[in-house]
C-alpha cells in the first residue's frame, strides 16, 4: 500500500474516533475501511448500556459500506483509546470483527491498528485470524 493511501487511511480512522458513541466505557474506537475504488468509509464504535448491543468501529464501517451496496475492500485502519487522549496503545479488532471481515474481505485484506501515522502495525487478515470459517465452509 503506497504511504500516502495509508497516512489517510489512519488519519481517517483517527479522525473517525469523534463519530464514537461511548459514554460508558468512555474508550472511542474510530474505523477507516478503504475500498477496491479507493474511498474511505469511516464508523466508530457505539456503546449501548446493555454491553451486548454495543457494536465496534470495524462492524460500524463495513455494515455501513455494505448497507450502500459496497462488497470489494483493500484495507481497514483501526485507532481507538481513552476519550480525550491520544492513542497509547493499539486497538486490534475483536474476534467478531475479525468474522465480519473473513465475510467480505479475503485472507490478503490489508489490517493496520494504529496509534498515529508513524506508529502503526499491519497484518493480513488471515494472519489474525488463522483457520478462518467462511461462506466455503458451509458451502
Amino acid at each position: 500500500m503506497e504511504e500516502k493511501v495509508r497516512n489517510n487511511l489512519i488519519q481517517a480512522a483517527l479522525d473517525a474516533r469523534k463519530t464514537a458513541y461511548a459514554p460508558y466505557s468512555r474508550f472511542r474506537v474510530g474505523a477507516a475501511l478503504l475500498t477496491a475504488e479507493g474511498d474511505i468509509i469511516t464508523g466508530g464504535n457505539i456503546e449501548n448500556a446493555s454491553y451486548g448491543a454495543t457494536n465496534c468501529a470495524e462492524r460500524t464501517a463495513i455494515f455501513k459500506a455494505v448497507s450502500e451496496g459496497r462488497r470489494n475492500f483493500r484495507a481497514i485502519a483501526i485507532a481507538g483509546g481513552l476519550e480525550d487522549a491520544t492513542p497509547a496503545d493499539y486497538a486490534y479488532p475483536c474476534g467478531i470483527c475479525r468474522q465480519v471481515m473473513s465475510e467480505f474481505a479475503g485472507p490478503d485484506f490489508t489490517v493496520i491498528v494504529a496509534k498515529n501515522i508513524s506508529e502503526y502495525k499491519e497484518y493480513r487478515l488471515c494472519e489474525l485470524l488463522p483457520y478462518s470459517f467462511g461462506g466455503e465452509s458451509i458451502r
